[in-house]
């Protein structure tokens, strides 16, 4: 289940009172107005005294004339950027959210989304909020979520360790092969449960009930759920529903010998190859992510809101008979 704790004591306090404090910005700058966003947000950072580093794909637009940005250290994609720092904040859409939320789990520090992109479900808070959230940064006044990950070792034809690597959202096993698919046998705890022809299979935490895994016709975990979601992607068989497995089972996928090579794709962008014959093994992480809470909002709100989900006519329950309503 996830936990819930608090972000460390204000600056103020004398435990603080000489740390030098250092955010890593994880921007998205596929337009401007994304570039100013994260710019605004450097600029109120730096004016609290707080140092700001910026993690930045490669093959993106240069920043070094950027009247903000080239006032900053600059990184790539590397756990090198997380040294000292105490949270990276994420400014853009899921996928960038991804891609901090791999640094900050590496170096095992808070991980904060304001989101920039189109639906954002893994953003804490909205563009339009920018400044209130550093405010928060500023004054620590947040709190940490654990959020369950999950981990893969990826075996193959010899029972060789061809691969590890773990993921926030889910671990798609994908055919390489778009014109056939793949043969792949289901097990749950060291048994088979079913066999079929597949574009693939997902596994999912509750964190990636929302993303793919839905996409794919999986239902919706609550992120206080511990569980592992497993849903088969266009598979050919009469028994291919999404499986709903306790967090201490493992789950694997082997890919017949015969069949087309594969590969696992974990958050969408860290991958390793399956050749056929090969087995990937899914178990829960010890590691889990600290997702900052800005608020405590309900995850039903977020799922209406999110997915603008027709609510027109709720009365729901009384004040005195809820059990959920605000103090």
């Amino acid at each position: 289940m996830s936990s819930t704790h608090c972000a460390p004591a204000t600056p103020g306090s004398s435990e603080h009172a000489t740390d030098k404090r250092i955010v890593l910005l994880v921007p998205h700058t596929g337009r401007s107005s994304n570039v100013e966003a994260a710019a605004r947000a450097a600029e109120l950072l730096l004016d609290a005294g707080i140092e700001v580093r910026v993690s930045v794909d490669p093959q993106a637009s240069s920043l070094d004339s950027h009247p903000i940005f080239s006032r900053l250290e600059q990184f790539g994609h590397d756990v090198s950027a997380t040294e000292g720092v105490e949270m990276v904040l994420v400014l853009g859409g899921d996928g960038t959210f991804l891609r901090g939320a791999d640094l900050a789990y590496s170096a095992d520090l808070p991980v904060l989304g304001i989101n920039l992109g189109h639906v954002g479900f893994l953003a804490e808070w909205d563009s339009d909020s920018l400044d209130l959230a550093i405010e928060r940064v500023v004054a620590r006044d947040y709190e940490v979520e654990d959020r369950m990950t999950i981990e893969a070792m990826v075996r193959g034809p010899n029972n060789e360790v061809a691969g590890r690597g773990w993921a926030l959202n889910e671990v798609s096993v994908e055919s390489l092969n778009s014109r056939g698919v793949l043969d792949a046998i289901l097990e749950v705890d060291g048994r088979p449960v079913s066999s079929f022809g597949c574009d693939g299979v997902l596994v999912s935490t509750p964190t990636g009930s929302t993303a793919y895994a839905f996409s794919a016709g999986g239902p919706v975990l609550w992120p206080e759920l511990d569980a592992i979601l497993v849903v088969p992607n266009n598979a050919h068989a009469l028994f291919a529903k999404p499986l709903v497995v306790s967090p201490d089972s493992q789950v694997a996928v082997e890919s017949v010998s015969t069949t087309f090579p594969a590969q696992a794709v974990m958050d969408g962008f860290r991958q390793v190859s399956m050749p056929p014959g090969s087995r990937i093994e899914i178990n829960k992480a010890a590691t889990p992510v600290q997702w900052v809470r800005l608020d405590h909002k309900p995850f039903a709100d977020r799922l209406v809101t999110k997915f603008r989900l027709p609510v027109e006519g709720w009365r729901g329950p009384s004040a005195a008979n809820n059990p959920h309503a605000q103090q």
